[in-house]
């Protein structure tokens, strides 16, 4: 059974400490004690709550999408450049980058402070996890 302390329950998915705190305190999330005796919550029921948090990503304001992944942020930086521009998105803990033509960000009035949605479809997700200690 995986385990994380609160700090690092609280940075995987991008809420503060004492958010964690609370829904520990009002029994969303149980709290355990590592080998240490350090608080630490269950990745399962972390994983379970955080889907709770999310919306149906499908069917968002006026429009129905098959897209799943969507990044709700600010825009940080717009780097025009001829044709092209190169737009960036905080999104909580993500910085995602997009380019796109010049037209397009104009027409979307993307400018740095603005609100911006990254919509991401891929065929192709790679997931990664930290190496395990070798005994």
């Amino acid at each position: 059974m995986t385990h994380f302390r609160i700090t690092e329950a609280a940075e995987l998915i991008g809420v503060s400490d004492d958010t964690v705190r609370r829904w520990v305190h009002s029994g969303i999330l149980s709290l355990d004690h590592d080998a240490s005796g350090v608080q630490v919550v269950d990745g399962a029921e972390l994983a379970n709550h955080t889907k709770t948090m999310s919306t149906d990503a499908a069917d968002v304001g006026h429009v129905r999408s098959s897209a799943r992944n969507r990044f709700v942020g600010l825009v940080t930086k717009v780097t025009v450049d001829g044709l092209m521009a190169q737009v960036e998105l905080q999104s909580g803990p993500h910085r995602i980058v997009s380019l796109m033509s010049a037209e397009a960000a104009r027409e979307l009035r993307l400018d740095v402070g603005s609100k911006g949605v990254a919509v991401i479809k891929a065929t192709m997700v790679v997931l990664e996890t930290d190496k395990e200690p070798v005994a």
